[in-house]
């Protein structure tokens, strides 16, 4: 019990050096802050040139100073916030390092106080608990790109209709932002806007392709790109467009029920070793503490673990049929 305690402690002590870096940091910036007023010119003359990012772009306010180091160290910010972009997260990079330090410490600490294992597993409750944010921001993206996917073929055929009775191409965007939901509104917004404070429409829609990596959005812009180059009719090639792109839907939807059974199989089979151990755990303690406080169970149960999942990915592999 005085061992739990000491525990605790220690984490207590951990949280309050955190806060106190964190706040130096915070401190420590104020001169900078009194550096970029005093010649603030020449860094807009600078960011303008660079031009990496978007016309418009609000970043949120830093707290954690030591997050926001470590993103600035390793290089690790246009990365994170095209990630977070695609997401439609309106973090900072630094925001999202913060929160991945902070759960995997929670995810530690809980392991190593309360999980009835050896205190060696506490790094893999890290790890785990560090991997959460990073989980739920992918699975924000990849909901946000499906639900753009099934949206976009009807927003060029509202672009087509435009350009029919007679708007220009850029006021089809602009329409299009406050006709349709998200995150279709977003990005079109986003596009115009871009073009609309001076940059060049061609400019603005490969910054789209980029933003949203799907490849109906680059056919969108090679088949924009190229008429404005060579000519034709716009909206019969997006009319076009969107009907292969709502027949491959169709065909997705069906190579999704042929292969269905192949991917319960996988998961059952992946879910039962789990299970049988699980219940062995209950039912009989001491056969499986020989795969966790033993070097050689530590050693077969490591070679378990790599070969089911390596099993999990190839099955998930095999019936993963692109289209």
């Amino acid at each position: 019990m005085s061992f739990l305690v000491l525990l605790l402690v220690v984490w207590v002590l951990c949280l309050v050096a955190w806060t106190l870096v964190s706040r130096y940091f915070k401190s420590a910036d104020i001169t900078k802050i009194k550096e970029r007023l005093a010649g603030g010119g020449k860094k807009k003359v600078k960011s303008a040139v660079a031009g990496q990012q978007s016309v418009i772009h609000t970043q949120e306010v830093v707290k954690n100073k030591f997050a926001q180091l470590l993103v600035e160290k390793y290089r690790l910010g246009p990365k994170i916030l095209t990630l977070l972009e695609q997401a439609g997260l309106k973090w900072a990079p630094a925001r999202l390092v913060h929160l991945t330090l902070v759960a995997g410490g929670a995810g530690f600490a809980a392991t190593w106080l309360f999980a009835p294992l050896p205190h060696a597993f506490a790094l893999l409750g890290g790890l785990l608990g560090g991997a959460a944010p990073f989980m739920y921001v992918s699975m924000k993206r990849k909901s946000r790109l499906k639900r753009f996917e099934e949206l976009f073929p009807e927003a060029l055929e509202f672009i087509a209709r435009s350009m029919r009775a007679g708007h220009a191409f850029s006021a089809s965007l602009e329409m299009i932002s406050r006709e349709f939901q998200e995150p279709v509104a977003a990005e079109f917004r986003r596009t115009f806007e871009e073009h609309n404070l001076g940059l060049p429409v061609e400019v603005a829609l490969q910054k789209l392709a980029a933003r949203v990596p799907s490849l109906d959005v680059h056919f969108f812009v090679s088949a924009v790109l190229l008429q404005k180059r060579t000519g034709g009719n716009l909206a019969e090639i997006l009319d076009k467009l969107a009907y292969v792109i709502r027949e491959r839907f169709k065909l997705r939807g069906r190579i999704r029920a042929v292969s269905a059974h192949g991917k319960m199989t996988a998961t059952a089979l992946s879910i039962i070793p789990i299970a049988v151990g699980v219940l062995m755990f209950f039912t009989n303690p001491d056969y499986v503490k020989f795969f966790f406080y033993d070097d050689t169970g530590n050693l077969m149960l490591g070679i378990a673990i790599t070969l089911q999942i390596g099993a999990y990915l190839v099955m998930r592999k095999i019936v993963n049929i692109e289209v």
